[in-house]
C-alpha cells in the first residue's frame, strides 16, 4: 500500500514538473545555408527555395523537408535579382504572396512545434538579403500578433 502511495505521489509530482517544463519549451527557427555541412543542432532541416540548389546532391543536403510553396513566387525571385538596394519591396511583395498562402507557413509552424528547431534552408550567397531571412521575419511578426 505504502509503495503505490509513493509512485502516484512521484508520479503526480513528475507531471508537474514536464507541464511546467513544456511552458517553457523553446521553438528556435534558424537560417542557414543549403551548401554548408548539416549539424545537429540544425534541427528539422527545411528547403525553402522554389528551385533546388545547383550542384548539390540530395544526401549531401540533408534536407528533411522541401517546402516550396514558401518559397518567392519565380517573378518576385526574378525581380529581386538578390539586389539589396530592394530588400525592402521584396520583403513587402513576398509576406504579400505568403499571406495568400497560409498552408505552407502553417507546415512550416507544424515542423517547429514537432521538432523545437527548425533551419531554414537557401542557396542565396548573400546571407543577410535572402528568402529564408525574410521568411523568418515573417514568421516572428505572425508570432507577436
Amino acid at each position: 500500500m505504502m509503495d503505490k502511495f509513493f509512485s502516484n505521489r512521484l508520479f503526480d509530482v513528475l507531471r508537474k514538473r514536464i507541464l511546467l517544463v513544456s511552458d517553457f519549451i523553446c521553438y528556435v527557427i534558424k537560417t542557414k545555408r543549403v551548401y554548408e555541412p548539416p549539424s545537429p543542432e540544425d534541427g528539422c532541416r527545411v528547403l525553402v527555395d522554389r528551385l533546388w540548389p545547383r550542384g548539390l546532391g540530395k544526401n549531401r543536403a540533408a534536407v528533411d523537408v522541401w517546402l516550396k510553396e514558401v518559397a518567392p513566387s519565380g517573378s518576385l525571385r526574378k525581380w529581386f535579382g538578390h539586389k539589396p538596394e530592394r530588400w525592402e519591396e521584396f520583403k513587402r511583395r513576398f509576406f504579400m504572396e505568403l499571406s495568400r498562402q497560409p498552408d505552407g507557413v502553417r507546415k512550416l509552424l507544424e515542423l517547429e512545434e514537432k521538432h523545437g528547431t527548425v533551419s531554414l534552408l537557401y542557396s542565396a550567397k548573400d546571407t543577410v538579403h535572402n528568402n529564408a531571412t525574410a521568411l523568418k521575419e515573417y514568421i516572428e511578426q505572425m508570432k507577436k500578433g
